[in-house]
């Protein structure tokens, strides 16, 4: 059997282990939800089961799923279709398509999680076509020639995807105690990224990551996966890391650091990472939810008083996305920012 080169080798303690067998991650029925005005008893009572439920989760885990979920299976049977036979071309074909220092968007095999290189291939595209992060960096969409109906396939799943967001944040939000549409108008016109994530067989999985342990930037991560599964969670609980079961019926929702900032720390941000195997390649599909990059998030007014003082500086968020981006495309011979830099000490 073949040996992974050493870029891929993580150190010892790092390594995946043990996990637990069960998830315990909650599951969120979202079924014959209403999105629109809760006008009847009947539709408060479920919107607030829904919330209560949801505060409930990114409280204990910062991870939960939702189904029933209103996406068409279709819109993801067809981004997960084009995205394999995007993947399945050759390199020197996908390498057209390259993301660079100066743009982040397009295919890259070469990604840094924890300065040690993942073993995944990655395509990542927004969810509007252009996106200024400053007046003198500018992101645009790659499109590959082939597959033919890439394109059509990646903008049909983004923007259903970005609707869904647009509800899972009113829920979030809402659960926090604050208005359910408080933060909506960061989001309109954000800088939303969705990523197609396809992790090969590895001749040693047990000495690699499909990603090492970290956390989400953005507000909020949903995420697509087929069967095969990878992703764990580490519990706060115990430390321990806890298997996601793979349902192709569901997305799993993480908190990310732009809402623990939000939240005054309420909701944490957690670490996750994946795992591969040496039988089946593995495909998933995040959208990272996130605001535009003239967003400065800091914990919300109807969270904070004078028991209860801010925990974090406001954090811009294009300067915050340029200090993580560019730990994930070269190694900086430090460690990746993490939110924590911006907590206030009391």
């Amino acid at each position: 059997m073949a040996e992974v080169l050493p870029v891929f080798v993580l150190p010892s303690e790092h390594r995946p282990g043990q996990v637990n067998s069960t998830d315990g991650i909650p599951v969120i029925d979202l079924k014959g939800w209403h999105w629109e005005a809760a006008e009847s008893p009947q539709d408060r009572s479920y919107r607030e089961s829904i919330v209560r439920q949801i505060g409930d989760a990114a409280q204990e885990w910062g991870f939960f799923q939702i189904v029933n979920h209103g996406v068409s299976q279709r819109v993801l049977d067809e981004v997960e279709s084009s995205a394999r036979e995007f993947f399945d071309l050759d390199l020197e074909e996908k390498r057209k398509v390259t993301r660079t220092a100066d743009n982040a968007m397009g295919y890259f095999d070469m990604e840094l999680t924890k300065n040690v290189r993942d073993w995944k291939e990655v395509y990542d595209y927004l969810a509007c076509e252009r996106a200024e992060i400053d007046p003198k960096q500018v992101f645009t969409n790659k499109w590959p020639s082939n597959p033919p109906e890439f394109r059509d396939a990646c903008k049909n799943y983004s923007a259903a995807m970005e609707a869904l967001a647009f509800k899972v944040l009113e829920l979030v939000v809402e659960s926090l105690g604050a208005p359910a549409k408080a933060l909506n108008e960061h989001f309109v016109g954000g800088s939303t990224r969705v990523r197609l994530n396809f992790y090969r067989k590895c001749p040693s999985p047990d000495l690699v990551l499909g990603v090492s342990r970290h956390k989400d930037g953005c507000a909020l991560t949903l995420l697509a996966q087929d069967e095969v599964g990878g992703l764990q969670v580490k519990s706060k609980r115990n430390d321990q890391w806890v298997q996601v079961k793979a349902r192709r019926d569901a997305f799993a929702v993480n908190i990310g650091d732009l809402i623990q900032v939000w939240s005054n720390g309420k909701y944490q941000s957690i670490e996750h990472r994946v795992v591969v195997n040496s039988t089946r390649d593995r495909f998933s599909c995040p959208v990272f939810f996130s605001p535009t990059y003239a967003t400065n998030a800091a914990p919300l007014p109807d969270l904070v008083n004078e028991n209860h003082p801010a925990k974090y500086k406001p954090v811009n968020w294009a300067e915050y996305y340029k200090m993580r981006r560019d730990g994930n495309f070269k190694n900086l011979g430090k460690p990746n920012v993490q939110i924590d830099n911006w907590a206030i000490d009391h």
